[in-house]
C-alpha cells in the first residue's frame, strides 16, 4: 500500500522528468522477497506436430535409439523459476514419498530434508522407508547461499516424469540447515547433476545421474530447458517451468542448430569463455579474466555472475555508452522503477558471451536481450514497474546461471565431454525471441588456452597430505636426534588437514 509520503515522492519525481519514459526510481532491494520470473506452461502441441512429421517417422524423435527413454514424457516436468529455483518431483523410499527437488548442475550430492523446517511443507521420513539404509557417516556442504548437514545413506528413487525404472542411489538426509531452505520456495531437497569430483564428503559418493546411467542403461547425457525468461511471478503455485530430459535431447524443445563447446574439466561443467560484448562493444579484456578461477554453467545459480574485473568493465561499458543508473542498482541492492507501461528495454543493450567451439580455432556467440537480465519484480504499489539487475560480481569465477540459461536449451553431453546451446522455444515474450545464437567466428585473435591454471581440490588434498607426511617425518627425525643424546621423552604437535586446507569449495 502506498503511503502519503511515497505519493508525494512520485509527484515530485514526475515534475522533474521531461521524458517520462526515461525516468526511473531506485528503491531498496531488501524490501522485496525476490519472486522473479514466474514460468508458464509450454504449449507443445504445434511443436510436437512439427517434430513428428519432420522425418515421417511419427514420434521417433521422441526417444533414444535404444527405446529406453521417452523424451516427450519428460516435457514440462520442471516447475518453478529462476528466483525460487527449478525443481522436479521425485519419489524416494519404499513406499515412495514424493518430494520436490531442486535441479542443480553446480553440485553433485542428492540431498533431501529429513527433519521439519519452518520453510518447507514436508520432508523425507527415513523411518517410513523400508529400503533406506544409513551409512552412519555425516556429510555437510556449503553453497553460495546457505549450507546443510546430514546423514549419508542409500535408498530407492524414481522420477514420475523421468526415465523408467528405480535407481538405488546415495542420498543425504538433511538434519540441519542454515540459509538453504528459503521462505516462499516449494522444494525440499537438491539434485546435484555435476560430476563425482564435487560430491561430499569425497568423490566416492556416486551422484544420482551417474547411478541412473549405470542402472537404467540410459545414455550419459541430459538436457535442460528453463522457461521463466522475462516473466513476472504472479502466483504462489508454480506452473510448469521447463523440462529436464534425462538420457538425450528432445527436438520439440528447441529450434535451429545446437552449438557445442568443450567441457574443460569434469567437476563443475566448466567451459571456456573467450570474450563478452555489451551491445557491439567488446570489453577488451584478456580472455584469462573471463575464466579466472573457472567459468561454469550452473542451473542452481540465479544470476549471471562475473569475476570482479569483468563485472567492473561491464558496468563501465553500460554507464559510458548506454544508460546511467544508481550504483546501488548495478550492485543489486536497489531496484530501478519506471512508470507503468514505460518499459526500459530500448535504453539497454544486448549481452553476448563468446564460447570456444569444438573446433578450437572458432567460437560461437550466445546473446540475451535486456528482458533477460533487466528482470521484472513485484512492484510496490501498482503505479510503477520495477526491475533488478540480473548480473552480479563474483569472487569464485564466472557463472552462467539461470539469467542466461533461460534463453537456451542446454545439452549436457557428458559422453562426448561437451556442452550444447540451442534457442529455447519458450524464451519468447510478446512474440519477441529473447535470445540469439550466431557463429562460427574466428578465434585466431584469442589465446589457445584461456582457462586459468588451477589445481583441482582433490589434487590439493593429495599434495597437502604428502606435505604433512613429509613434515611429520622431518619432525620425527629431529625429535629422535634430540632424544637419543639425552634419553628423554618428548611430544610432537599434531598436524591436521584443517590447518592447511579449506576442504569445501563454494560455488
Amino acid at each position: 500500500m502506498a503511503s502519503t509520503a511515497s505519493v508525494l515522492m512520485w509527484a515530485f519525481a514526475v515534475s522533474l522528468c521531461f521524458d517520462v519514459s526515461m525516468c526511473y526510481f531506485s528503491i531498496p532491494m531488501k524490501v522485496y522477497t525476490g519472486k522473479f520470473g514466474v514460468s508458464s506452461d509450454v504449449n507443445l502441441t504445434a511443436l510436437l506436430q512439427v517434430s513428428s512429421s519432420s522425418n515421417g517417422n511419427g514420434l521417433s524423435l521422441a526417444s533414444d535409439p535404444t527405446g529406453t527413454v521417452s523424451f516427450l514424457d519428460m516435457a514440462n516436468n520442471l516447475y518453478g523459476d529462476s528466483g525460487r529455483g527449478y525443481y522436479i518431483e521425485m519419489s524416494i523410499g519404499t513406499p515412495g514419498q514424493k518430494l520436490n527437488i531442486l535441479v542443480d548442475t553446480g553440485s553433485s550430492n542428492f540431498a533431501v530434508a529429513a527433519a521439519p523446517h519452518p520453510f518447507i511443507t514436508h520432508y523425507f521420513n527415513t523411518a517410513l522407508s523400508s529400503t533406506y539404509q544409513s551409512s552412519g557417516s555425516t556429510v555437510d556442504a556449503k553453497y553460495t547461499q546457505g549450507n546443510w548437514e546430514g546423514e549419508l545413506g542409500t535408498d530407492h528413487v524414481s522420477i514420475p516424469k523421468g526415465p523408467n525404472g528405480t535407481v538405488i542411489t546415495n542420498i543425504v538426509a538433511i538434519l540441519f540447515s542454515d540459509g538453504f531452505f528459503l521462505s516462499g520456495i516449494n522444494w525440499q531437497g537438491i539434485l546435484g547433476l555435476a560430476y563425482p569430483m564435487l560430491a561430499q564428503p569425497d568423490s566416492t559418493v556416486e551422484p544420482f545421474f551417474n547411478s541412473a546411467v549405470q542402472q537404467l542403461g540410459i545414455p550419459d547425457i541430459f538436457s535442460l530447458q528453463m522457461c521463466g525468461a522475462g516473466l513476472l511471478a504472479s502466483s504462489t503455485i508454480d506452473p510448469p517451468g521447463g523440462s529436464l530430459v534425462m538420457g538425450g535431447i528432445e527436438p520439440a524443445l528447441y529450434q535451429g542448430s545446437i552449438w557445442y563447446t568443450p567441457i574443460v574439466e569434469e567437476w563443475y561443467y566448466q567451459v571456456e569463455v573467450l570474450k563478452l560484448e555489451v551491445g557491439d562493444q567488446n570489453l577488451q579484456l584478456d580472455c584469462s579474466e573471463y575464466n579466472k578461477d573457472k567459468a561454469i554453467v550452473d542451473s542452481g545459480t540465479t544470476l549471471l555472475r562475473l569475476p570482479v574485473n569483468v563485472f567492473n568493465a561491464l558496468i563501465e561499458a553500460f554507464t559510458h555508452s548506454f544508460v546511467e543508473l544508481s550504483s546501488d542498482f548495478w550492485s543489486g541492492t536497489k531496484l530501478a522503477c519506471w512508470f507503468k507501461g514505460k518499459t526500459p528495454w530500448r535504453v539497454f543493450p544486448n549481452l553476448s558471451i563468446y564460447l570456444r567451439a569444438m573446433n578450437s580455432s572458432q567460437s560461437f556467440r550466445i546473446t540475451i536481450l535486456p528482458q533477460m537480465y533487466i528482470q521484472s519484480v513485484m512492484d510496490p504499489d501498482g503505479t510503477v514497474d520495477c526491475y533488478r539487475f540480473g548480473v552480479s560480481s563474483s569472487v569464485n569465477g564466472l557463472v552462467i546461471g539461470a539469467t542466461v540459461m533461460e534463453g537456451f536449451y542446454v545439452v549436457f553431453d557428458r559422453a562426448q565431454r561437451r556442452l550444447g546451446f540451442a534457442l529455447s522455444n519458450c524464451a519468447v515474450k510478446d512474440g519477441t525471441a529473447l535470445s540469439e545464437i550466431a557463429g562460427p567466428f574466428s578465434a585466431a585473435d584469442v589465446a589457445t588456452n584461456c582457462s586459468s591454471s588451477r589445481l583441482m581440490v582433490p589434487f590439493l588434498w593429495i599434495i597437502s597430505y604428502v606435505l604433512i607426511a613429509i613434515c611429520i617425518a622431518v619432525l620425527l627425525i629431529l625429535l629422535l636426534l634430540l632424544l637419543l643424546p639425552c634419553h628423554c621423552r618428548g611430544h610432537a604437535g599434531e598436524i591436521t588437514d584443517e590447518s592447511s586446507l579449506v576442504r569445501h569449495r563454494i560455488k
